[in-house]
């Protein structure tokens, strides 16, 4: 039986979500995890002892001395441009975390550096992993909901980005990524924003109109909790039956229309893999690493953040003007 060929990977990172790329990594056969980059020493050291691989706090050392096949970043959310495109001169193929970045020059100067080189480069969308999600795409895809008519996304908890959009950014991305994901594109958007907390935009809510015709909301907020049930619910009703997804990885369920019994997903006892929401990340990984190493294209591509980005500042552009915005 063949040993398949290690894939050298380095990360760039050592905060809270990066010990979970860490975690990934560090677990995987497949992987040789090279490498933690950081900008704290002592902290970055005491991660990489932790997973048993090497500490950096200089990028372009790291890239000589490991010549890794893969980068994956995992910065705080409004530091991600200066690595990435490091990482992208540099030839070396990558995952990055959401947001992308902040901005739109600088996402398309990330793309098309990346494109230039033939770069393999990967956005970690891991709410598309989540079972619920995936149950609603095949109950989609089978055309057991029929004709979409609408869909409903809320998704709220605390947090302070430090950018009077960041809600809308670096978090609702994830309601844009799943939203066409399941409804297809976005045509136009029409946003509602407060700033009634003095944290910027932090509560908003969008009108949206889908190629097919369909329609839909999205409810954003860091002047919320996360302790609080429901943080995050999504409905899709459509002429034949409505499905709902509650907290991305808690409970899936369909409903035919006119039928008062629902089929219901949950994870069982044992279950802990599908009830956790870290894990959708390992999931994403692991089909990412595959495409990799077949030499195929990312499954989640980093233009998939790109597109967030661009519904981001189209709902900023209808606060301001007071108009709706066509997304095409």
């Amino acid at each position: 039986m063949s040993i398949r060929k290690q894939t050298k990977i380095a990360l760039i990172g050592a905060g809270g979500w990066g010990y979970h790329h860490a975690r990934i990594f560090q677990g995987r056969q497949e992987v040789d995890f090279c490498a933690i980059v950081g900008r704290d020493e002592s902290k970055t050291t005491a991660r990489a002892a932790e997973f048993g691989t090497r500490a950096y706090t200089d990028i372009a050392s790291m890239l000589e001395r490991e010549n890794p096949d893969m980068v994956s970043l995992c910065l705080p959310n409004q530091g991600h441009f200066d690595a990435t495109l490091q990482i992208i001169q540099a030839g070396v193929p990558l995952l990055v975390e959401k947001p992308l970045v902040f901005g739109i020059k600088e996402a398309e100067t990330l793309l098309e550096a990346a494109e230039k080189k033939g770069l393999f480069f990967a956005i970690n969308f891991n709410h598309r992993y989540a079972v619920p999600v995936q149950q609603a795409k095949a109950a989609i895809d089978a055309g057991r909901l029929g004709d979409l008519v609408f869909a409903a996304w809320r998704f709220g908890g605390e947090g302070d980005g430090g950018h009077p959009h960041a809600n809308l950014i670096e978090t609702q991305c994830h309601g844009f990524d799943t939203l066409e994901y399941l409804c297809g594109p976005i045509r136009s958007v029409m946003a509602q924003m407060t700033n009634k907390m003095g944290n910027g935009f932090s509560t908003l809510a969008l009108a949206l109109e889908f190629e097919s015709g369909a329609v839909g909301t999205l409810l954003g907020s860091y002047d919320s909790s996360y302790a609080y049930a429901g943080t995050h619910v999504l409905e899709l009703n459509g002429s034949l039956g409505r499905a709902t997804i509650e907290d991305t990885v808690k409970r899936y369920t369909f409903q035919q229309a006119g039928n008062e019994t629902a089929e219901v997903w949950q994870a069982g006892y044992f279950n802990d893999a599908d009830r956790q929401f870290h894990l959708t990340f390992d999931k994403h990984f692991d089909h990412l690493l595959q495409a990799f190493q077949a030499g195929a294209a990312p499954p989640v591509h980093a233009s998939a953040g790109f597109r967030a980005l661009r519904l981001a500042y189209a709902a900023i552009e209808s606060f301001e003007s007071g108009k709706r915005i066509s997304t095409r």
